[in-house]
This record gives C-alpha cells, structure tokens and sequence, in this order.
C-alpha cells in the first residue's frame, strides 16, 4: 500500500497538477519513510480529499507529488465520538491513537472527577494540541481520509448536556445491559470512557438522570486506555463500517 500524506494544499490541487509537502511532513517522507522520485503515494487533507500521485521531486524541504487522480470521501454518518477522561501517564493518549485507528470520528477530553491527571487552562491547551497531534499521526499511519479533531476539555455537565441531541453510551463494568445489545440508531454516538478510578456514582447518577445509557463491553473490566477502541470496533461493525 502506497504511503500516506497530509497537508492543506491536498484540499484545492486538481488531477494533473502538483501537490507539494513542505516542512515536518516534508522531512518525515524523505528522511524517515524514505520516499523517492517515482513512487506512488497518497496525499490528503485530513477533510476528505484523496489524491494519488507519483513523487516528482524529493528533498527534506519539499515532496512534489503529480496528482493522477482525486476524489472527495464523504464523512461517516453518523459520528462516533470518544469521550475520554483525562488519565495518568500516557494512558489517555493510547486511547486517542488507538480510537484513531479504529474510526473515531471525534474526540472530547473529559475532566472526570476521579481523573488524576488535571487540565488547567495553560494545560488545556497545550493538552489539546498534544491529542491532536496524535490523532493526525494515527490518521496517516491508518490512511483515514479524514482525521478526527479534538475538541476542548468538557465537565460532566457538557457531557450530559449532549444526551438532548446525542445517544451518549456510558461504559460503566457494573451495568446490566451489553454493549452490543444496543439498538441502531442515526444519531451521533457518544462513548463515554472514565478515568483509572472509574466514574462515581454521582456522575452515573447526572449523566443517566439526562438521558444517557449505561452498558458494559464485558465480564472483564478494560483499563481507561483500551475501552473506547474496544468500544468503537464493536459499534463499528454494528454500524456496517466495517
């Protein structure tokens, strides 16, 4: 399979024409993966557009790519969207990538009340930039036309405001209901992930009084970093993605 490639310029260059990679994205193709004049590649925008082309040129500087066909891929409806609460050590950011890889549509860092890890405003920036990061790595290393972004740090409150316009699926160990017995629907999915110490019963208690469902995946109970993909690749396949 053809190496993939994100840059701005993908949105607007038309078959024929040259799409160039410049800076970082420059650099990784010539110097890490090693792109050379003559091979095919695959070039996006991270918004649907999906170019394949023929290097040109290559320099840690500048790829030329020769566009030999385009197409525009439409986003998936409906979203799947990962909430994920802020978890110690890089247990969080394994979510992001992974939930990336698997078709999460957007993700929302969630300041859960037993989370550790705290987000002040300086922090919640920085936070932010660091998970998109991730998840447009974790785009181009999975060829996803479209990279999912990551929105600002929600409370509890934001997250049971959505259950008015959303289905919001909270993964709680404890509920009755299966994952996978979850009916079929043409809203947005929300998936709610807790931190280490899990979600308190207060939080259960706001988020299903405002019409959110809990589930379980399982008898077993998944760490922070592994129960939204688990998650998204069964909903996944429900939804006909896969």
């Amino acid at each position: 399979m053809p190496l993939h490639f994100l840059t701005p310029e993908a949105t607007a260059t038309p078959v024929g024409g040259v799409v160039t990679l410049t800076g970082a994205e420059a650099k990784h193709a010539a110097t890490v993966r090693r792109v050379r004049v003559g091979e095919s590649v695959t070039v996006g925008d991270g918004a649907g557009a999906w170019l394949e082309g023929v290097c040109e040129s290559v320099s840690a500087a500048s790829v030329a790519v020769r566009v030999s066909t385009r197409s525009q891929i439409a986003a998936p409806v409906p979203r799947v969207i990962l909430v994920q609460a802020l978890a110690k050590g890089d247990r969080d950011e394994l979510a992001v990538q992974a939930a990336t890889e698997l078709g999460v549509d957007e993700i929302i860092p969630w300041q859960a009340a037993r989370s550790i890890s705290r987000w002040d405003a300086t922090k919640a920036a920085k936070g932010r930039q660091r998970w998109q990061t991730i998840a447009r790595e974790a785009a181009k290393q999975a060829h996803r036309p479209w990279v999912p972004e990551v929105s600002d740090p929600v409370t509890t409150t934001a997250v049971a405001g959505r259950a008015r316009r959303d289905l919001v699926v909270v993964l709680e160990p404890t509920a009755s209901e299966r994952l996978s017995a979850l009916a079929a629907s043409d809203r947005d999915l929300l998936l709610v992930v807790g931190p280490e110490g899990g979600i308190t019963p207060e939080e259960l208690t706001l988020l299903h009084g405002a019409g959110a469902t809990l589930r379980r995946l399982g008898d077993s109970v998944l760490r922070t970093s592994t129960a939204g993909p688990a998650a998204i690749a069964l909903v996944s396949g429900a939804l006909g993605r896969w």
